[in-house]
């Protein structure tokens, strides 16, 4: 792989404001003059600190990195950006880099820079926090809380039933003009290797052209903008991770959601569960301290404040489960391709560009 997908467009979706929203706009230009932010209610106690690249949500890393400040005393300067710009970043910057840690949405970003020997090995110790399936192969990262592929639809412009139950039925002609999905989304990339895994390269690629023929203009830059789409009624149905209904839902109130969730058939390529893993830099001077914010975030109580938070993710370490009204993760029943197949994303990339959505 020679590059990761570049500056995807957003996180900012019409829905997506005060607490929710990432700011791209404010963070972009903190980033062009090198300045860190901050995070809130940090303590400096201890004289320590650390600097996180931070490609996860910040309403989940702000709650996990407070927690770990008030505990440790260590300051955490967090930068945050699209996982795959800041993948790019740290090969660019190399042993120069200032991260001491990167935190991000999906396992192929963290995968990139392992297979660049960028990263230092986890503490076993951490690594025993999380299910083996869901760590770094090579114990270079460690899962931390995951999410899975969801349709979201507009009951008034499509039934339950007329829904899809494969993925591969996405590029099926009945569904043209219905359909929504998020090309550049690299959540939206687990689930092109996922099909291709299944079922070739061939195959994934004539999906690839029918699900885009079939979204016509409703190919979104992000999937916040496809639940807010679909809600609002501009276009039936699209591909998103089930956390995203769920956020809309406490943004904007129960009452102004029309959309609901359903899932692809038990087991089909498209029902696909997503990993937010965390690792430590290799270049880090504060390796101490990096190696203890992995082990935070994956112990009780790092993983409680996932289980309690806004973000609607799954707590995956130190067998805490969500507390949040959704379906529990041990009833979910995704396709079962492992860690390694999903890999650095490079073959969902190729294929996206070659099918013309990238």
């Amino acid at each position: 792989m020679t590059t990761m997908v570049p500056g995807r467009t957003g996180r900012v979706g019409k829905w997506w404001t005060g607490p929710m929203r990432r700011g791209r706009v404010v963070l972009a230009a903190l980033a062009a003059t090198g300045t860190l932010l901050t995070a809130c209610g940090s303590s400096s106690g201890s004289g320590q600190s650390i600097t996180l690249y931070n490609g996860q949500h910040e309403q989940t890393t702000d709650s996990l990195v407070a927690g770990f400040e008030k505990a440790t005393g260590i300051t955490v300067n967090v930068r945050n950006d699209d996982e795959d710009t800041l993948a790019d970043e740290l090969v660019t910057e190399g042993s120069r880099s200032p991260a001491d840690v990167i935190y991000t949405e999906n396992t192929p970003a963290v995968q990139y820079l392992a297979d660049k020997g960028l990263l230092a090995p986890v503490d076993p110790s951490t690594l025993a926090h999380t299910p083996s399936k869901y760590n770094s192969p090579q114990g270079l990262w460690v899962g931390v809380s995951a999410r899975v592929s969801v349709l979201i639809y507009n009951p008034a412009l499509i039934a339950e039933s007329q829904l899809p139950t494969s993925v591969l039925q996405l590029a099926d002609p009945r569904y043209q003009g219905k359909l929504a999905f998020a090309a550049g989304e690299t959540d939206f990339q687990p689930i092109v290797t996922s099909v291709d895994r299944t079922y070739g390269r061939s195959a994934t690629l004539r999906w690839l052209e029918g699900i885009k023929t079939n979204a016509g203009s409703h190919v979104y830059p992000d999937n916040e903008t496809i639940a807010d789409e679909v809600n609002r009624g501009v276009v039936a149905f699209g591909v998103v991770n089930q956390y995203y209904w769920y956020r809309m839902r406490a943004e904007i109130g129960a009452a102004n959601v029309k959309a609901k969730i359903t899932y692809f058939a038990p087991h089909d390529p498209g029902y696909v569960l997503d990993i937010s893993p965390a690792a430590v830099l290799k270049s880090s001077t504060h390796q101490a301290a990096a190696q203890k914010f992995l082990a935070f975030i994956t112990s009780k109580q790092g993983q409680e404040i996932i289980a309690r938070s806004i973000s609607y993710e799954y707590p995956i370490a130190s067998g805490v489960t969500t507390a949040q009204p959704e379906t529990p993760f041990d009833q979910l029943q995704p396709n079962a391709i492992t860690i390694p197949d999903l890999g650095d994303g490079s073959t969902a990339i190729a294929l996206l560009k070659e099918a013309g959505l990238l």
